[in-house]
């Protein structure tokens, strides 16, 4: 092979791993648990961090004037307060119900840009005919 082919295909294989693995770095997006962050609070300062556990029970507060959602997120250890803005909460978020929240620490708060909330794995079908009354109270005993 000419060294020309050589130099060519090494430049070639270089571009490609700094592509793949030069900007891995910088798009990782951790996942963690309160307590996990208390353990080493400066290594998840100012980076995207996707944070998980269960919304506490009594801290659900909802403006739907401004948007702004806050509660607690606990793994039944340690607490962190969230705090998220601008859509309103899926329907399946509540307190006692595990959440994963996508953001970044400013202090001790974790602000959100993404709230991901998790839901019942079953599913059923309403029967043909049901009516819709039929249907919102299968809705809530799966929940």
């Amino acid at each position: 092979m000419k060294p020309k082919y050589v130099v060519g295909l090494l430049l070639v294989v270089g571009a490609l791993a700094y592509l793949i693995f030069g900007g891995l770095g910088q798009n990782l997006v951790y996942f963690i648990t309160p307590s996990e962050y208390f353990q080493q609070v400066d290594r998840y300062q100012n980076r995207p961090v996707r944070l998980g556990g269960l919304v506490k029970p009594g801290t659900l507060d909802y403006n739907p004037q401004t948007l702004e959602l806050r509660f607690v997120v606990t793994d039944g250890v340690k607490e962190i307060p969230i705090r998220s803005s601008g859509t309103t909460p899926p329907a399946l978020f509540g307190e006692n119900r595990g959440v994963v929240v996508e953001g970044r620490f400013e202090g001790e708060t974790f602000v959100s840009q993404n709230l991901l909330v998790k839901h019942s794995e079953t599913y059923q079908a309403p029967k043909e005919g049901w009516t819709p009354e039929q249907v919102r109270k299968l809705i809530e005993e799966t929940q």
